[in-house]
């Protein structure tokens, strides 16, 4: 199996288009010690040709321009991207379906509830019908979206997109929502989780073995962006786990058998983004890599 990380970063990249942050700062000032990102994708192939994308990023078009294995390769049109999987209705997830529309024909997998929220916008019909097949996947479902490569969708802690709030949100609830994938191909697994509220006794158990794990990095301690002084809300009210602190996913994670253990889905305030920073060296010395655009995987 051959992964890609196209975006290693979460919504609005780094840096975002209109923040001063430290790290964003940096990210233009210093490129050596903060590396600028892109917005949460990857690819998965098992034969180095057909690709999985998993998740449209708005920066799609960037990362598949930066990654030559994703050019095209033969006649005036042609992708090498053959399926597309989304893990939620985020739109750092699906915003990149609208460039995905030049008549390219190629699979679009999620569940349910997660295309019935794309569906619910017409700019999404831009996908049209006949080009792109929209296939609903049910929760412990496997499929094969690729020939060689099989995938498990799971239900993990988390909510709806932000452009779907209303009253009746609910934070942490396991539902079709916000998913993980399970995804296998030459006796080798690897499980992807970009977005995750909390860790349960399930998720251990659900990932345990795995190859790779590739899992939501959003942020270091949950008030990440108000010790930053760019926003109020929370990890926890972003649906997302912090890396330290009560419930973190480093010790939450620490007893399972795993493989690399690799944060993904960074937000801008983050601090392990700083290359050489103590809590950069903290997150390497507990066995987690930070993601960076471009890194690949052979598993």
């Amino acid at each position: 199996m051959r992964v890609v990380i196209l975006g290693s970063a979460a919504g609005g990249g780094l840096p975002q288009w209109n923040c001063r942050c430290p790290i964003c700062t940096l990210a233009r000032s210093e490129p050596d010690r903060v590396r600028p990102r892109t917005q949460s994708s990857i690819a998965v192939s098992a034969d180095g040709s057909d690709w999985l994308l998993i998740n449209a990023s708005p920066d799609i078009r960037q990362q598949l321009f930066d990654n030559p294995q994703m050019h095209p390769r033969e006649g005036l049109r042609h992708s090498p991207i053959r399926a597309v999987l989304l893990t939620n209705g985020d739109v750092d997830h699906v915003a990149g379906l609208l460039t995905l529309r030049e008549g390219q024909p190629y699979a679009l997998y999620a569940t349910r509830g997660i295309l019935d929220s794309v569906s619910a916008n017409r700019v999404f019909d831009v996908m049209a019908e006949g080009v792109v097949a929209r296939q609903a996947i049910g929760m412990d479902q496997v499929f094969e979206p690729l020939p060689g490569l099989s995938v498990t969708l799971f239900p993990v802690p988390g909510k709806v997109p932000l452009w779907l709030e209303d009253e009746t949100m609910e934070i942490g609830a396991e539902t079709e929502t916000t998913v993980g994938a399970l995804i296998e191909a030459g006796g080798r697994r690897l499980a992807y989780i970009p977005g995750c509220a909390r860790v349960t006794d399930g998720l251990r158990a659900r990932i345990a073995g795995v190859d790779a794990l590739l899992f939501d990095g959003t942020v270091l301690h949950d008030d990440d962006m108000i010790r930053a002084g760019v926003g109020t809300k929370t990890g926890w009210r972003m649906g997302h786990v912090p890396m330290r602190g009560e419930g973190g996913s480093i010790d939450a994670l620490a007893q399972v058998d795993l493989g690399r253990r690799i944060f993904v889905h960074i937000n801008n305030t983050n601090p392990v983004l700083v290359e050489g920073s103590r809590e950069r060296t903290e997150i390497e010395t507990s066995g987690w890599t930070v993601a960076h655009d471009g890194l690949s995987l052979s598993l």
